[in-house]
């Protein structure tokens, strides 16, 4: 017999993917929508609709947003899409841009411009990858091949490739046929639909780096074509528009009613705001300078034109505007999330839209009265953390919206009314760590930009806002405020001392009375470049909330092993470490780490002394390699590992198993990777992931979770098989040893193989501790399709064969999941009870073993069952009594459904003689007695009417219906049997002997005379045998 420990490995191959193909994600939420830029519908299929979720992929909806679905996973290599437009002539035509051009601090960079030709079921990479961002797409309304894209270009640094491109052939070409300099790009484009060869256009001036952003310049404009865009008549200093001072970001929309209507928002100083034509851009009048429609005009500024009425507009800012009277009077229209980007509205039914916000999009069929529900896991979050409770909650600060905590598993006792999603915000907000109190479950500390930090006492739901400096900066420089907090800083408590919470501005702080009172412990630990601490925003409109705050420790991380010991990470680069809780402080900066490197996350091992980890990003300076490094000297030297990690694909977050030293978990901009020996390789863990940025991992005791700038939260369940591959991956087969499950918790055991290849046979065998076989699946030949999430307990037709489980066979790694249950009670086909599904009975918490046999050769591995931790007052004794009584319970009913199936055995046997012409009449008077008096007992046994799920409700349940209920009331908690249940058990278990023996007297006494007379005729006698019931077909876990 082999034990898993035993099998040989070697380093991962070149097909490493599978060694983890038993591995899932699981996302957990929150299902509340992130940023959406880009919307649109289709005028040919009034129920699709599409919304680009920043850094979540395309979404589309058929039912008109009733429900969604992510068009790009798997077929994109990015999350970050922007623009999406459908073409009017074909809807199966779908033009996909990727970036954005709403510069905020995490902007997401794109890799060009994508079609589909099949309404969104699968793409090509059509080109321009080195625009990167992209802030429209437009199609001819008449000709699908021919479209133009705003590409506004890199945002950190000037380049070429940035303006309005064109393509006549479906995007196998691009010509740039609008370009101001290598400092501005494109940022809006409108098609008159009745003359698709008339075009507008805007050009801006702009860009973002980690310290500052910039919107206006001599380089933005507006222009128009006439020509389809081969010839271009600049607008921007028309009469009526501003005639001196800079101009920023500009919106534009021509009215589909009137092409020579056209409406432009303007950011300008002291004359910006809506501007209306009536001559197709040759004279302009401002209508409306509200700052309503002027704020944070680097954010917003998008305009859309009715296309039926000929003076209404639509303008999107923090609110989103309706005027009807040509922009002169506004008309607030409510929607479901503020920050509002774009519309679309049907040409033909302008009471049919889709609007996008920073909730995500959503649909109205009334002109904006209602609309749907951003329901979807498109959040963008920040960072993440675990609770200290059972099951865990994952907690993070949503873009835009709160800080949320989510269970990493349904609770249900908690689930809100009418099973919507459970979660609570934490204090804090949308940009916020949270930290749950180590001495305290209930109590969770969160923060958010502006130096916003709160205690929050979960029972009474009391938020207590304790900032280090509450002297609110919001509106003023770095320069101009005496602690620099960073839009996300670290909120850390000590691993060593409970009562010490740290958190960090430029300096580092702690409080040892829970806020009450903080001391700083560290000099400034950044460079402090008076470069980097002046304005953001301008050279027209500032814009200092926070996320430009800069020359701040970004990263945190006091040691697990050694006290006092706390390496801190700014984000303009730099690493320093105290050993002695805070009192000196080493400069430890990796020589080779570039200036301003944005240092994400520092890991301190909790395996080796002095050995650390870090992470750090130069995207907003045009540098988007990986950069990863390790420490084992405390930081004295530095080795950089990002050995198989693309050069492009920068790295947000890494974490150390705290369990398997040397195992490495790497948060980057596309997925998650993982590395077996300290960083020297690292191979892709992504499985079912999309494409999407990894903010943040965290490691539980079983579980990999991780935070995504656009998906919500994930879980890797069971990541014991990875602490497993000591050395590498196994060559030969190999059972691992299953991690601990919980009951009514956990969905089960589960259970991890590797086949090098396709075996001939396979049996998984589940036994006690003492080797006795509990239950026993046979491997499956065929691979199994993808099962949805629906239990197969849960499968609606009762007369469907209850199919028997199966594991898999398949070459690579293999998961099969034991419900913790034994087998259920005897059953028969078409069999419809009221009280059970026949889900079997839950083993007891204790000692087991799995034995996995592979073409005769044995492998076993032990695991363990435990119970809830939570439990207060209940024993194994309890346990034990519970699975005892629910057993006899099911050996019962297995009797009464085994009586059924003898009475339909011998009644199939009377039929046949009954219908034989050698049966005279009083033969066949004899036959139908004897049925009648079978039929009589197994209607006390069986509903036998029972036809329908519900027929119970017009039928009466008999016996085994009864019975069975039985086991769901012992099995609805984790309790000992009530002494009522063993009371009822008792009365129906009488009523079931009676039963059992009226059948032995019946067949005993009266089929001995039939038999003489079947024989006599010279019929086949009636044998006691019970209906045959065929066999179930394979299902694979």
């Amino acid at each position: 017999m082999k034990v898993a420990e035993e099998a040989e490995e070697t380093p991962l191959p070149d097909d490493e993917q599978a060694y983890f193909t038993s591995l899932t994600w699981r996302n957990i939420g929150p299902d509340r929508g992130g940023r959406s830029i880009s919307a649109t519908g289709s005028a040919a299929r009034p129920n699709e609709y599409y919304f680009t979720a920043v850094g979540g992929g395309l979404w589309k909806t058929t039912d008109s947003g009733v429900s969604w679905k992510p068009m790009t996973d798997g077929k994109l290599d990015t999350a970050a899409v922007g623009g999406v437009a459908v073409c009017e002539a074909n809807p199966d035509i779908v033009y996909l841009t990727t970036g954005e051009t709403q510069l905020r601090g995490n902007i997401l960079p794109g890799n060009g411009v994508w079609k589909s030709t099949d309404a969104a079921k699968t793409w090509t990479k059509i080109g321009l990858a080195d625009v990167q961002n992209f802030a429209r797409v437009r199609i001819d309304p008449k000709d699908c091949d021919t479209a133009y894209v705003a590409g506004f270009g890199h945002y950190g640094e000037p380049n070429a490739e940035r303006g309005v491109f064109k393509t006549t052939d479906g995007g196998k070409a691009w010509r740039k046929v609008l370009f101001r300099d290598a400092k501005t790009g494109a940022v809006d484009i409108s098609i008159d639909p009745k003359n698709p060869r008339t075009i507008y256009a805007a050009l801006w001036e702009a860009w973002r780096k980690p310290w500052g952003m910039s919107s206006g310049g001599e380089g933005s404009g507006l222009f128009r074509s006439s020509d389809g865009g081969e010839s271009w008549t600049e607008l921007t200093r028309m009469p009526g528009m501003p005639q001196t001072g800079l101009i920023g970001k500009i919106g534009v929309s021509v009215s589909p009613v009137d092409a020579s209507r056209v409406y432009a928002m303007i950011e300008h100083a002291s004359e910006g705001g809506l501007y209306v034509s009536d001559d197709a851009g040759a004279s302009w009048r401002r209508a409306n300078d509200s700052g309503d429609l002027r704020q944070r005009s680097f954010y917003y500024s998008r305009l859309v034109a009715d296309p039926v009425v000929k003076d209404r507009v639509y303008a999107l800012n923090v609110e989103f505007f309706r005027s009807d009277d040509a922009g002169k009077t506004l008309t607030k229209i409510k929607t479901p999330h503020s920050d509002n980007h774009d519309l679309w509205i049907d040409p033909a039914n302008n009471q049919r839209m889709i609007e996008a916000n920073d909730g995500g999009a959503n649909v109205s069929v009334n002109g904006g009265e209602s609309w749907t529900k951003q329901a979807y896991p498109t959040a963008q979050m920040y960072r993440v953390s675990i609770s200290k409770h059972f099951p865990y909650f994952v907690c993070g600060g949503q873009q835009d919206n709160s800080t949320i905590c989510v269970p990493s598993r349904d609770w249900k006792h908690v689930n809100a009314l009418g099973g919507g999603q459970y979660g609570f915000a934490a204090g804090g907000g949308e940009s916020g760590y949270v930290t749950n109190d180590p001495a305290n479950p209930e109590i969770f500390y969160a923060g958010s930009y502006g130096g916003t930090l709160d205690r929050y006492d979960r029972r009474t739901g009391q938020s207590r806002a304790i900032n280090v400096l509450p002297d609110n900066p919001m509106g003023y420089s770095a320069s101009d405020v005496a602690e620099r907090f960073q839009w996300t800083f670290p909120i850390v408590f000590d691993p060593h001392d409970p009562q010490s919470l740290y958190v960090t501005s430029q300096h580092v702080w702690r409080t040892r009375n829970e806020g009450q009172s903080w001391e700083r412990i560290s000099p400034d630990l950044t460079r402090a470049d008076p470069k980097t601490l002046g304005a953001s925003g301008g050279p027209i409109t500032l814009d200092q909330t926070g996320v430009e705050t800069y020359a701040t420790v970004f990263a945190l991380a006091p040691s697990r092993r050694e006290r006092g010991l706390i390496w801190a990470g700014s984000d303009d680069g730099l690493v320093h470490l105290t050993r002695d809780g805070g009192t000196d402080w080493v400069n430890v900066t990796p020589r080779r780490l570039p200036a301003n490197l944005k240092i994400t996350t520092i890991e301190d091992s909790p395996h080796a002394d002095g050995t650390a980890y870090l992470t750090g990003h130069r995207h907003l300076l045009g540098d988007f390699a990986p950069y990863v490094m390790k420490t084992t000297d405390y930081g004295r030297s530095w080795t950089s590992i990002t050995a198989g990690i693309p050069a492009d694909e920068m790295a947000r977050s890494i974490r150390e198993d705290p369990k398997r030293p040397g195992l490495l978990y790497l948060g980057t901009e596309r997925g998650v990777w993982v590395s077996f020996d300290s960083g020297k390789r690292w191979s892709k863990l992504q499985r079912n992931l999309p494409a999407v940025q990894v903010s943040d991992l965290a490691v539980t005791d079983n579980d990999l979770v991780i935070a995504t700038h656009g998906r919500s939260f994930w879980v890797l369940d069971n990541i014991g098989v990875l602490r497993q591959l000591e050395n590498g991956a196994p060559r030969s087969e190999r059972l691992f040893a299953p991690a601990p499950a919980v009951r009514d918790v956990d969905e089960g055991v589960a259970i991890d193989y590797f086949l090098p290849a396709r075996p001939k046979q396979l049996a998984l065998d589940i036994l006690g501790a003492d080797g006795a076989l509990i239950q026993s699946f046979a491997g499956n030949p065929v691979d199994p399709k993808k099962k949805d999430d629906k239990d197969e307990d849960e499968d609606d037709d009762p007369f469907k064969p209850r199919p028997a489980q199966t594991t898999t066979m398949k070459p690579g790694l293999n998961r099969f999941v034991w419900k913790m249950r034994h087998p259920g009670f005897t059953d028969f086909p078409g069999m419809i009870l009221w009280t059970s599904r026949n889900r079997g009975i839950t083993a007891v918490p204790g000692q087991y073993q799995a034995r996995l046999t592979v073409d005769g050769e044995v492998f076993t591995q032990p695991f363990e069952i435990r119970s809830d931790p939570r439990l207060v007052g209940v024993t194994q004794a309890d346990l034990q009594a519970r699975f005892d009584f629910s057993s006899r319970v099911s050996q019962r009913v297995s009797e009464a459904n085994a009586a059924v199936l003898l009475i339909r055995g011998i009644k199939e046997q009377t039929a046949a003689a009954a219908t034989d012409p050698a049966a005279d009449a009083a033969l066949r008077g004899q036959l139908s007695d004897f049925d009648t008096q079978l039929g009589a007992i197994e209607a006390q046994l069986y509903q036998v009417r029972n036809r329908s799920r519900q027929d119970p409700l017009n039928y009466p349940i008999m016996l085994n219906d009864k019975l069975a209920g039985l086991i769901g009331v012992a099995e609805s908690a984790e309790a000992r049997p009530t002494d009522q249940s063993l009371a009822v058990f008792a009365t129906l278990s009488g009523q079931l002997d009676a039963q059992l023996a009226a059948l032995d007297r019946l067949i005993g006494g009266t089929l001995p005379t039939l038999n003489a007379a079947l024989g006599a005729a010279g019929l086949a006698q009636i044998v006691r045998r019970q209906q045959e019931v065929p066999p179930p077909a394979a299902q694979a876990e």
